[in-house]
Order: structure tokens, then C-alpha cells, then sequence
């Protein structure tokens, strides 16, 4: 991601999660790529990473917020990538999607093994998996506090992870997008070739469509703003930031809204 920068430190004490406030969200949808499960490996699944990554989570669930999570594949393959070769593109994305199912059942066990109730649900039927993807079951789950996790993405081809988190997130009422990613926010620039590189605190959809800034594809992006849906793009690598992220609402990586607020990135 070009427009995106990398952060190699934390920062103590500012960043302590305030569980004694209220959430800023009732209910969200986390989008987490499959990149974000590979630790140190070139590739496949770190299941240390899968774990740290599940207490991440269930701290937020332990703050009351009903939790559904959309996990990508990459780590394993991708239909775009050279790994794919010549391969038909549906093919190939179908491939990819069962890509996710692999890193669902395996983000599914850690959460299971830190007592949290968990159910995957996939839009390709493999019942010895996972339960078929139904929205109003999905919705149930949610209000009976398990944390859901959606695989197979939409279950079509040429659709990308980021589109089954919008779509996902438009059919369970989230009321927000958390874009999980190793990096924390959305930048003028590259921040590594041009030093006078800013940090959005918050852009419209319009803007990052115009700009061309790689945070989601052009069709997630789309439906988000046809729905009005936000979307809050940040650092997964910062212990405790998806709970500081649903506790203050803002503060923490960019927001992408209909409309901004003034930032230091303009």
C-alpha cells in the first residue's frame, strides 16, 4: 500500500485501553487479512500469530460488542497472485476462498480455546466446517453474544475479501468497517519515498476513490458509500487497538466517512 505507513514502535500509557467507557460501537465487523496470520513465515499460518490475534479479539468482546470478523486469504493464495499462474480467475478465486475457510477454522479454534463461542459461517456449503452463511442465523449469533467469522468471501469470483466485509457488514447492521492492517492509517503519500507524508485522521470515500489510495478496492469502498457505512482503517500490530478503536470511535488510524473532519493531513 503505497499511501500507507508502517509503525515500528508503540506508544505506552497514552494508548491504555479505557474499558470503563462506553463503546463508541454496539455492533462491528473486522476485517482482517490473511497476511495479518503469517507472523514470520513466507507463508501458510503462524498459529501463535492466530492466537494473539484471538485475544485481541476477545478483549473487545469482553467490552459487550457483538464481534463478526471477515479474514482474507493471502496468506495461503490468492487468485490475483503469481502463485495462481495462467489459472482460470475463477478458479483460481474459488481457491482462494477456501483459502479462508482454512484461516477461519484456525482463528475459530484460538478464540475457542480462550473459552470465547465462536461460529464460522461460509458462503461455500462444507458442513463438516462450518455452518452455511444465512443472515438472519448470522444476526442470532451475534445477539446471543458468539463471535462470528464469515469465510469463503461472497462466494463469487472477482469479488475481493474487502467486498465480502461490506457486504458482510451491510447485512448484519454493523455499525462500522475496522480495516486491520500492519499499518496505521491512510497517508497522503508514501511515507517511505517522500518524508513530508501526513496521516489522514479522517477522508471521504470520494477521496480515496479520486486518489486512488489502496485501502480497499474501488467496489467496497463503492458500497460503503452508497450505505453510508465507516470504515476506521489501523494498526492491528499495536496490542489493545481494536478495543481502543471501539471505545473512543476515533483517535486511532483514519476514519473513511461521507464527510471529514479537519486534519493535519490537509
Amino acid at each position: 500500500m503505497d499511501q500507507l505507513r508502517f509503525l515500528n514502535s508503540r506508544t505506552p500509557n497514552s494508548m491504555t485501553t479505557q474499558t470503563n467507557t462506553s463503546p463508541a460501537f454496539k455492533r462491528v465487523l473486522l476485517k482482517i487479512s490473511g497476511e495479518a496470520l503469517i507472523g514470520e513465515q513466507p507463508f501458510g499460518i503462524d498459529v501463535n500469530v492466530s492466537r494473539s490475534v484471538a485475544k485481541e479479539i476477545k478483549q473487545v468482546h469482553g467490552l459487550g460488542i457483538q464481534v463478526a470478523v471477515v479474514v482474507g486469504g493471502g496468506n495461503i493464495f490468492r487468485g490475483l497472485s503469481k502463485s495462481a499462474g495462467d489459472m482460470d480467475r475463477s478458479s483460481a478465486d474459488y481457491i482462494g476462498m477456501l483459502a479462508t475457510v482454512m484461516n477461519a477454522v484456525v482463528l475459530q479454534d484460538a478464540l475457542e480455546h480462550l473459552d470465547v463461542n465462536t461460529r464460522v459461517l461460509s458462503a461455500i456449503d462444507i458442513p463438516q466446517l462450518a455452518e452455511p452463511f444465512i443472515r438472519r442465523r448470522a444476526i442470532r449469533h451475534l445477539e446471543k453474544g458468539r463471535i462470528v467469522i464469515f469465510a469463503a468471501g461472497t462466494g463469487n469470483p472477482f469479488f475481493s475479501t474487502d467486498s465480502a466485509a461490506a457486504l458482510r457488514a451491510l447485512e448484519i447492521k454493523a455499525d462500522v468497517i475496522l480495516k486491520a492492517t500492519k499499518v496505521d492509517g491512510i497517508y497522503t503519500a508514501d511515507p517511505l519515498m517522500d518524508k513530508a507524508a501526513t496521516r489522514f485522521d479522517s477522508i471521504t470515500y470520494q477521496e480515496v476513490l479520486e486518489k486512488r489510495l489502496k485501502v480497499m478496492d474501488a467496489s467496497a469502498i463503492s458500497l460503503c458509500m452508497d450505505n453510508n457505512l465507516p470504515i476506521v482503517v489501523f494498526n492491528m500490530r499495536e496490542p489493545g487497538n481494536i478495543a481502543r478503536v471501539v471505545t473512543t470511535g476515533s483517535g486511532i488510524g483514519t476514519r473513511v466517512s461521507l464527510n471529514r473532519l479537519i486534519n493535519r493531513a490537509e
